[in-house]
């Protein structure tokens, strides 16, 4: 059985224990993605690997953080119901 959790917290992406890998054809764009890292003082590891396709996902992540979802409050059973029949909502659509 495998663990998901092993109780480790992960280094935040772009910092030293946990640098940024992509993977890119050209030296041209070893040369605009090293701008954008350095411009936004990330540390990265650039491989340049022409035989294989290009992989920026970490670079992506790192330029659009994953928005917090906000979660509605529940209606708890004996509050009064949201569809303005002034019943508790266990008696009205909570059934």
């Amino acid at each position: 059985m495998k663990k998901v959790f092993d109780g480790k917290k992960a280094a935040i992406l772009g910092t030293e224990k946990n640098p940024a890998v992509i993977n890119v054809q050209t030296q041209e764009r070893v040369k605009e993605l090293e701008s954008v890292f350095e411009k936004n003082d990330w540390k990265y590891k650039i491989e340049l690997e022409p035989d294989k396709p290009e992989d920026i996902k970490n670079l992506e992540i790192l330029l659009n953080p994953p928005k917090t979802r906000v979660v509605e409050k529940k209606v708890g059973r004996n509050e009064l119901c949201p569809c303005g029949s002034g019943k508790k909502y266990k008696k009205c659509c909570g059934q």
